[in-house]
């Protein structure tokens, strides 16, 4: 189920119809892509610094958490480094991601507590086979945010995004990971792939979550 959203009438500058577009799509169909939303400065910021610094940081990911983490290159083949803020360029993407939460939450009432996200390098030969970033019930991940950090972005270059209809095969849509286009979903809605690429192809991946901490149990986990 989509949340509802309630209109303002509040004035907007060009990020908040970046934003009003983003919680329209997540009214209207739970998902949105929109080409080259991702703000200039941030797009160059985020692409220099993994240009310049490289990805020799950057571990193989896996699925899962904590006691239920496992590494397998059956199902994933990309590398992540976790965003702590340490850089300009990140402070500036965790910046841009806190005015989203707020905005969400205003105008969809999703209760977004917190934000982890990391970068993601997808060497050639790299994919993520299908999967889901939360599942119903758990109350963990609710929306997803991708940038893309790809200029000149090729169809043949592969490593599209595959999204597909909740319990089902049926593609939805597809998306080429060109330089600024943002993708926004409902974490528990659908299912998601990422298709082999075949050049270098780099992102940022983000998760807004609610807080699910008890006296017991911080999370997310640290």
């Amino acid at each position: 189920m989509s949340p509802v959203r309630l209109l303002f009438s509040d004035d907007f500058n060009s990020g908040d119809i970046v934003f009003r577009q983003i919680a329209d799509g997540l009214t209207r169909q739970g998902y949105c892509v929109i080409p080259g939303a991702l703000p200039e400065d941030i797009s160059e910021s985020l692409l220099s610094e993994v240009i310049t610094d490289g990805t020799g940081h950057f571990k193989a990911a896996g699925v899962g958490r904590q006691d239920n983490y496992v590494q397998s290159h059956f199902i994933r083949r990309d590398n992540i480094h976790w965003i702590d803020g340490r850089t300009a360029a990140e402070q500036l993407w965790l910046q841009w991601t806190q005015k989203l939460q707020t905005f969400l939450n205003r105008e969809l009432f999703l209760g977004l507590f917190s934000f982890e996200t990391h970068w993601a390098h997808y060497e050639p030969g790299s994919f993520y086979k299908k999967h889901c970033d939360a599942f119903r019930g758990e109350a963990n991940r609710i929306v997803t945010v991708i940038a893309y950090l790809n200029p000149g972005w090729m169809v043949e270059d592969g490593g599209e995004l595959v999204i597909y209809r909740e319990d089902s095969d049926d593609i939805l849509t597809k998306v080429m990971p060109a330089y600024g286009t943002l993708v926004v979903f409902m974490s528990e809605e659908f299912p998601h792939e990422v298709q082999l690429a075949h050049k270098h192809r780099y992102s940022v991946t983000g998760w807004f979550r609610l807080n699910s901490s008890t006296e017991d149990k911080v999370d997310p986990p640290k």
